[in-house]
């Protein structure tokens, strides 16, 4: 089992400068305690996630950072130029030393792809396009493309990815549907939500994967050469009294974070994020399995349980959010690291 660290880079009720340096530092924490890869998400206008831009960050993460890879989980690629985010992802590639993980995805949220002017029942169709034309141009020296959306004529791609072909391409679902897709075309695979959900998408994901034969580009470091994870919310402390006191604010904040643009926007119905299950309150995700909390053992055993219920080799966790302070997230870090990343590791 290998482990990650997921990110939306919230408000945290602090100043922004703040906030990066504190989020860079703890990234460069779990470098230093040997996470596989940052996973940062990309969101606007929004509280939820103040790196919009996630390239931006991610450079700046780079600097910090030896040995983590590093990746936006995901790109929206309904808002980009695909010939803007192909020069990007290589100039990536190429500040982090060929330590570039690509997420790729339509979007969630129905307000942020109108804000861009995407209508949301249109964006899956551009996303599929925009995917075919960023993977084409990933590999090409002189770049042509014709869809309805997107023309290119012999563009010369003067700047290369590091990695070659190009950087592994990762897909994160929500859903059967498009956690099959990503099945199919062999990408790098996490889900989230409550256990029962995440277990139907990972099976879905995996009967595609096996009709399809083989991950497109595999990683030798996982079981299979392909990543299979689930994001969880993990909270260490020494016992489990205390992981809930000091955690629990904390996670009502991020609750708050994501349902935030259906506030702003007065929606009472369903057509925002809330399609996903994430949990309406701190104990209704303790239940099914979204928080993971308490003590060392506590985590250690519901990570075990979980792991061998859903099959994976990738623990993504979620440990940094809301208006948690630094302090409390390196403590719960530390902890993860001492007492809990040994024992999973070994899963």
């Amino acid at each position: 089992m290998k482990i990650g660290l997921f990110d939306h880079v919230e408000d945290g009720a602090r100043p922004v400068a703040q906030l990066y340096d504190e989020r860079i530092g703890f990234a460069a924490a779990a470098d230093a305690a040997g996470f596989y890869c940052l996973h940062v998400a990309e969101h606007h206008a929004t509280p939820l996630n103040l790196v919009p831009v996630p390239g931006i960050y991610l450079a700046a993460v780079a600097l910090e950072t030896k040995r983590l890879r590093l990746g936006p989980l995901v790109y929206l690629l309904p808002l980009y130029s695909p010939l803007r985010l192909i020069e990007e992802i290589c100039m990536l590639d190429h500040l982090s030393h060929g330590r570039l993980d690509i997420g790729v995805g339509r979007g969630v949220s129905p307000y942020e792809l109108e804000f861009h002017n995407v209508m949301h029942d249109d964006s899956r169709d551009i996303f599929f396009e925009a995917y075919e034309c960023v993977k084409t141009g990933l590999v090409s020296e002189t770049f042509s493309f014709k869809s309805s959306r997107y023309l290119y004529n012999e563009v010369p791609i003067a700047l290369r990815p590091l990695q070659q072909p190009h950087p592994p391409l990762w897909y994160a679902s929500s859903s059967e549907i498009g956690s099959t897709w990503a099945g199919e075309h062999g990408l790098h695979y996490v889900t989230l939500g409550p256990t029962a959900m995440a277990k139907a998408n990972i099976t879905a994901f995996k009967d595609a994967l096996a009709k399809r034969g083989r991950p497109a580009q595999p990683k030798p470091e996982f079981a299979g050469g392909v990543v299979i994870g689930v994001q969880r919310h993990i909270f260490v402390a020494d016992t489990d009294a205390e992981a809930h006191r000091v955690y629990k604010p904390a996670m009502d904040v991020h609750l708050a974070n994501l349902n935030w643009l259906r506030v702003w926007k007065k929606d009472t119905g369903l057509t925002s994020r809330l399609k996903i299950p994430h949990g309406t309150s701190y104990e209704e995700m303790v239940a099914h399995g979204g928080i993971i909390a308490g003590s060392p053992q506590t985590v250690r055993a519901e990570i075990e349980r979980q792991a061998t219920e859903l099959g994976i080799n990738y623990l993504l966790t979620y440990l940094f959010l809301g208006n948690m302070s630094l302090k409390d997230a390196m403590r719960s870090l530390e902890l993860f690291r001492t007492e809990v990343m040994p024992h999973v590791e070994k899963l």
